[in-house]
């Protein structure tokens, strides 16, 4: 019963406008179990048929059957389901992937197959070559007629109808060869169609039947019994017919052999990848040091801002500018108590609160220090988010008696006192005793501006007593509610203006600063500031990814002949694709861990050595793993597509 049935075959090459007919109605049939060597010289076209019969190329024109299957016609991954289970190929140059070990090399056709699980088939095919001590072993530590008998038990893992050899004795010495045609006959011996492509009479001695071709065209087809051939066992026709019929058209890669397989190729070419990744890999650290600092400002900001408390008004004397206060040439209106008084009676007010600073020299012991000085009212700690962490705060008595009694801020505490506690302790601000009630809660810093290195006292205690001022520095006034602020505003300002007889609508002697605007300016700026550098950060990465297309672009080049294999074993266009595009992901991804990694410490060194916050969150971290990755789809997608449209025999011819 005929397995190959070719009528009319025609295959013509096209360089530019040259014109080579390789094949010229080539018609052959070839029975299940023969063992055909098909014979000619050099450009005859004896490799190009067999390049047809095994799928790796297509005809013009003609009509190829096998085991009763038409196939022109296929789509390509049909094609590649015909080389995965019924077209076993020996290649004379071997094509064994280096970077794979030889039981690796041998079961790579399972993968395509979709048959991951090779139940010990391939150990038992090193063993029946008799290399099974080689298992372990890279092509590179193995003789060339040990690798040309892995690349005939990589031919018969997947059970194929028919083994066809190209040369498979052209690299090798004579011990060599007949070892190889050995193995060929056993195998025929057993059942498997064989047909060898030879120029050498000797290899045609293992047939029992020639077909010669010259110029494209078949010269003789005679049954001729080689001395070195061993017949057949009797075949079950309707038992091959059915296994062949049986073949599962399954081609689906097991993911983690994808993995695998992309992991062996980074591996393999450590340079390469090394460079690939390291645009992702500072691309990366850019990324989360950038975010880590925006973030760590934000977050600093964000604290800054909370100490001014919320729903706040600050009314301040003179022209205010979000550069600072300017008093210009205007009249300055001069701020008192009773002023705060009439602001406390508005409906829409809370609380009130009036300051006054300045700077002192502070003493304790043998120990001194030159700190900021304010006076404030009582309200002062629910208004300002200042509730003392230790100790109390000062009360309407001491107000009224003018006592001298402080807080202190931890800096100042740092200073004097170390890590003893002073509160109930005395000190001398300016000469004049005071006693320690309370402990205020960190601040931090902001800029060079410490939060921390401030005493508050008395409002009334600051002016008379300490500062000498007879006027309030600013006014605070804390709102009810959010939403009536601006009605809160207006009335402070007519309040103001009627106590001190201001009639002209423009006059600037006072402002009333909005400390929620306030908030809200700085937080949109931290939030722009954030994104500018993780912007700026992010463009590194798309750096990063077309260093990546770039390198896979050339990796595709250098392993053209490798894709040519996989194709030749069965491997479908999605399969290349995939295989690609997980290699560049996993690249960025590895590169993107390396990055975080980076970024982290660069982050950590800021923040030791800058005293700048810095916070990497893990929403930072996610989000940077996901858009590297992303990188790796997009910019590898390019590449994989290339490597995925490659002829088989276009890419084994490559040089």
């Amino acid at each position: 019963m005929n397995i190959i049935e070719i009528k009319k075959l025609n295959k013509t090459y096209r360089t530019g406008k040259v014109e080579f007919k390789a094949l010229d109605d080539v018609s052959v049939t070839v029975e299940r179990g023969e063992f055909v060597a098909i014979m000619g010289p050099s450009g005859s076209g004896k490799s190009t048929l067999m390049h047809l019969m095994g799928f790796l190329d297509s005809p013009d024109s003609g009509s190829y059957i096998i085991n009763g299957r038409e196939t022109s016609g296929l789509s390509d991954d049909e094609y590649a389901q015909l080389r995965s289970s019924v077209i076993g190929f020996v290649f004379q140059q071997f094509h064994l992937l280096a970077r794979e070990s030889t039981i690796e090399n041998i079961e790579l056709p399972l993968i395509y197959a979709g048959n991951t699980d090779s139940n010990g088939r391939g150990l038992k095919l090193l063993k029946d070559v008799g290399l099974s001590s080689k298992e372990n072993n890279m092509p590179n530590e193995l003789s060339g007629g040990e690798r040309q008998r892995v690349a005939v038990s990589r031919a018969l893992i997947n059970d194929p109808d028919i083994i066809l050899a190209d040369e498979p004795t052209g690299n090798l010495d004579s011990k060599s060869q007949t070892e190889i045609m050995e193995l060929l006959s056993n195998l025929n011996k057993n059942g498997k169609t064989v047909i060898v492509v030879t120029h050498d009479e000797e290899v045609s001695e293992y047939a029992a039947r020639i077909i010669k071709i010259r110029d494209g065209k078949v010269v003789s087809d005679e049954k001729k019994i080689g001395k070195n051939y061993i017949a057949p066992k009797d075949l079950d026709v309707k038992k091959e017919n059915e296994k062949s019929t049986a073949k599962p058209v399954i081609t689906r890669i097991e993911f983690v052999d994808y993995i695998k397989q992309a992991y062996n190729s980074i591996l393999g070419n450590k340079m390469r990848s090394i460079l690939s990744m390291l645009g992702i890999l500072i691309g990366v650290a850019a990324v989360i040091a950038m975010l880590g600092v925006g973030q760590g400002a934000k977050d600093s900001i964000a604290k800054s801002l909370s100490s001014l408390g919320s729903n706040l008004l600050t009314v301040i004397p003179g022209n205010f500018h979000m550069g600072g206060v300017s008093l210009g040439t205007a009249t300055v209106t001069r701020f008192t108590e009773q002023d705060i008084e009439a602001l406390e009676k508005l409906p829409d007010v809370k609380y009130v609160s009036g300051t006054v600073s300045g700077r002192a020299q502070v003493v304790f012991g043998g120990k001194n220090w030159n700190t900021s000085v304010q006076g404030v009212g009582v309200n002062y700690p629910v208004m300002r988010n200042s509730v003392p962490s230790y100790g109390a705060f000062f009360t309407d008595e001491d107000m009224r008696s003018r006592n001298r009694v402080c807080l202190l801020g931890q800096t100042v505490i740092n200073n004097l006192f170390g890590d003893a506690n002073p509160v109930g302790r005395e000190i001398k601000i300016n000469r004049i005793a005071f006693k320690v009630i309370g402990v205020l809660p960190l601040k931090g810093a902001t800029g060079f501006r410490d939060q921390d290195d401030i005493i508050i006292l008395p409002l009334s205690t600051a002016m008379y007593r300490l500062l000498g001022k007879i006027y309030i520095d600013s006014i605070d006034v804390q709102v009810k509610d959010m939403n009536l602020m601006d009605a809160a505003e207006d009335e402070i300002t007519q309040v103001i203006r009627k106590k001190h007889r201001i009639t002209n609508p423009d006059d600037t002697s006072f402002q009333i600063m909005n400390m929620a605007e306030l908030q809200k300016t700085f937080a949109q700026t931290s939030e722009a500031m954030s994104l500018l550098l993780g912007f700026i950060a992010a463009i590194s990465l798309l750096v990063g990814g077309i260093g990546i297309m770039n390198i896979m672009l050339v990796s595709v080049t250098e392993r053209t002949r490798e894709i040519g294999l996989r194709k030749a074993i069965g491997a479908k266009r999605k399969d290349i694709l995939t295989q690609f595009l997980i290699e560049a992901v996993l690249m960025t991804f590895l590169g993107g861990v390396a990055g975080i990694i980076l970024g982290g410490l660069i982050a950590l060194l800021i923040s030791v050595f800058a005293k700048w916050n810095v916070e990497v969150s893990a929403v930072a971290i996610i989000g940077v793993t996901l858009f590297s990755i992303a990188v790796g789809v997009v910019f590898g997608i390019t590449p994989a597509r290339k490597a995925a449209e490659l002829s088989p025999i276009d890419a084994l011819r490559y040089e």
